[in-house]
């Protein structure tokens, strides 16, 4: 055992965040710890650290058992290089180092004096020598460069200073530190937040050779998915369960859990109102007085089952349909940009078509922003052409519009400043939609959390009536809640999506293209990202496997590269990877083809099931007419019409389920 929680309960004034959180971790464990952002995830890992007192309960722990936790902050100013902090994990080898120079110095005074050297001075040396060789200490730099390298830091970057990198990017340098450090217990608080793709796929490779305990808040569900064994799931109303298994095993267990507590609390209402019935009807009749009474007693006894509503379920965000914008959408031509002497772009191309969702994906400092930004017209380029096509309406969504929320300001105020007259009456329903419910819209901007400020700031951009919407990671800050409300949301858009994201599940919910993109060169692959990856990783294959030191591949065969020159056949035809790009766009424009005919029938479909539900409307109307309530026969046959037609739109609705799932699908 390496860690014990033994029912451990926090509060917050009132507010119980959560009670009888109980668990043991040992080595192996993978604990992905979920909830609504407020639920106390974070507070349960500092918990755990000792860094904050709990209201009830323990936290044991056996003295030889290290814990490291993922610190969000560094100090920004310090002078000493990435390379030279990231060292600093390895304190306890230092002073091994230091101790084995100190008797080196020892023994070789001895020997230069004439001095015997003791049994115990060389036995202490060799026991010294033995912790540092089996501790890593010979392959120390190896590691720190191989760590870094996999988290985006080249040797140029790796001997830059750490005030000289955003806050993301220092928190790679954490992350490096605890992966090298190697304690028995790791709590990590959002670790993928700030890693782009690549790095995301060494870290996941890294922590799954990781021996010890691993603890970790995180709304990233393939992550969780990958490398969860257990789930701990706070529900945000002092709530704790625990679930065997990874992320989507809890997802099954969780409605199963789910039903039969449904199930328990409709077998006890029964009884209540059966008890209730009994006690009203008898409480004033001599004879039957004592069992009423009994009876009574009993019911204020009972332990009500209490049901939260389930919020994934019952919410959901349909956008306004945008008008139909022409074939091409955006069409960027020849774009060159460069900031001083550094060159982003050289001539690059990108034609984004009507429904398309098209994600871009690359290493940070590829560009990924630049090329949005400058797609949505918020950034000059230095040369090249930029065309909206006909009737396309665009909304632009980035992180830097949290700061531009006015904090004095309550949720609704702001809302409705940038709403059009006409959009007021469904701004509570859209606030609704993204978690704010109740007297959630009077909270004032200023004491909103990150991930309430990116919600404030979506429902702005989806209040807009546009046709084409570019997206800089909008699922930043989000918990996983208001994550599957906004990709459903989007699946379901009529419009066409360019956005960027690190969050895998959500690229592949949307992306019907994933464009890579690697210091200015601009690659297409059709699908989300799993079919992106797969055809990458064939690609690194081809190119040859990691080195024998384990080293990760931190590069990725593409057009134009001398790996991807270097796997064209010999027989000089274009590579494999061209080829299959002729087939891509011939299976694009089918593709293309067959989701119109779709959408022409998913358009009948919602007429034909609008026609229905007005019929059945109808008939439910007539239902109060005196002239049916009072004639028996005739109220039997209506309702028997009734049965009929609500079977038929019951058939309706599963069509359109199907066809929009197809239409949906990548």
């Amino acid at each position: 055992m390496l860690l014990r929680l033994e029912e451990l309960e926090k509060a917050i004034g009132d507010r119980v965040l959560f009670r009888g959180v109980s668990l043991v971790l040992r080595a192996g464990d993978r604990i992905g710890v979920v909830g609504p952002n407020g639920a106390g995830k974070s507070t349960l890992l500092r918990l755990i650290l000792g860094e904050e007192p709990q209201d009830g309960g323990a936290v044991q722990r056996p003295r030889t058992t290290r814990i490291g936790m993922l610190r969000q902050e560094i100090d920004p100013r310090a002078s000493r290089s990435v390379r030279d902090e990231a060292r600093t994990a390895f304190a306890e080898l230092d002073a091994l180092e230091a101790e084995i120079a100190a008797l080196e110095g020892e023994m070789s005074r001895r020997g230069h004096d004439g001095e015997a050297i003791s049994s115990g001075l060389g036995e202490r040396y060799d026991a010294l020598a033995s912790r540092y060789r089996l501790a890593g200490g010979f392959e120390r730099d190896a590691r720190v460069a191989t760590v870094l390298a996999g988290l985006g830091f080249d040797d140029a970057r790796a001997d830059r200073p750490l005030s000289s990198f955003s806050g993301g990017w220092l928190m790679r340098v954490e992350l490096a530190k605890l992966l090298l450090a190697r304690p028995d217990v790791l709590l990590l608080d959002e670790p993928t937040n700030h890693l782009d793709l690549p790095s995301i796929r060494f870290f996941e490779e890294t922590l799954a050779r990781f021996p010890g305990a691993v603890v970790v808040v995180s709304h990233d569900r393939t992550f969780l998915r990958r490398q969860a064994n257990r789930i701990v799931e706070l529900d945000g109303h002092g709530g704790f369960a625990l679930y065997e298994g990874n992320y989507d095993t809890y997802l099954r267990e969780r409605v199963g859990r789910r039903e039969e507590l449904l199930a328990r609390k409709a077998n006890q209402d029964r009884q209540i109102a059966e008890m209730e019935r009994f006690v009203e009807r008898f409480r004033a009749q001599a004879t039957k007085a004592r069992q009423a009474q009994s009876r009574l007693k009993a019911l204020g006894k009972i332990e009500r089952i209490e049901v939260e509503p389930d919020r994934r379920k019952s919410i959901r965000l349909r956008l306004a349909e945008p008008a139909r914008s022409g074939e091409r959408v955006l069409s960027l031509s020849g774009i060159h940009k460069r900031y001083g002497d550094e060159v982003i772009y050289a001539g690059v191309d990108l034609e984004i078509l009507r429904g398309e969702r098209v994600a871009l994906a690359g290493p940070n400092g590829a560009g990924k922003s630049t090329l949005l930004r400058i797609a949505a017209g918020a950034l000059p380029f230095d040369a090249g052409s930029r065309t909206l096509g006909h009737n396309v309406e665009l909304a632009y969504f980035a992180q830097h519009q949290l700061e531009a929320l006015d904090p004095a300001a309550s949720i609704l105020e702001d809302v409705e400043r940038s709403a059009r007259f006409e959009d007021v009456p469904r701004i509570r329903g859209l606030l609704g939609a993204l978690l704010f419910s109740g007297d959630d819209v009077d909270k004032k901007i200023a004491v909103l959390s990150g991930g309430e400020k990116a919600r404030v700031a979506l429902a702005k951009l989806l209040l807009r009536p546009a046709n084409l919407l570019i997206l800089d990671e909008p699922t930043n800050h989000l918990d996983i809640e208001a994550c599957e409300v906004l990709e459903e949301a989007f699946q379901h858009f009529g419009g066409t999506i360019l956005f960027v994201s690190h969050d895998r599940s959500f690229i592949n919910a949307l992306a019907t293209r994933v464009v890579d993109v690697d210091h200015g060169r601009l690659e297409s692959h059709l699908g989300n990202y799993d079919a992106y990856l797969e055809r990458i990783e064939r690609a690194e294959k081809r190119l040859g496997q990691p080195g024998e030191d384990g080293s990760p591949r931190v590069g990725v065969a593409r057009a134009g590269s001398p790996g991807a020159a270097a796997a064209a056949g010999a027989d000089g035809l274009p590579a494999e990877g061209e080829r299959s790009d002729k087939q891509d766009r011939q299976l694009e424009r089918e593709r293309k083809k067959a989701r119109e005919r779709d959408a022409r029938k998913l358009e009948k479909l919602e007429a034909r099931i609008a026609e229905q539900e007005g019929r059945i409307e109808a008939l439910k109307q007539s239902f109060a007419l005196p002239e049916v309530y009072q004639d028996f026969e005739r109220l039997r046959v209506l309702q028997g019409e009734q049965s009929g037609l609500e079977a038929e739109l019951e058939a309706l609705y599963r069509e359109w389920e199907s066809l929009s799932e197809t239409l949906s699908t990548p």
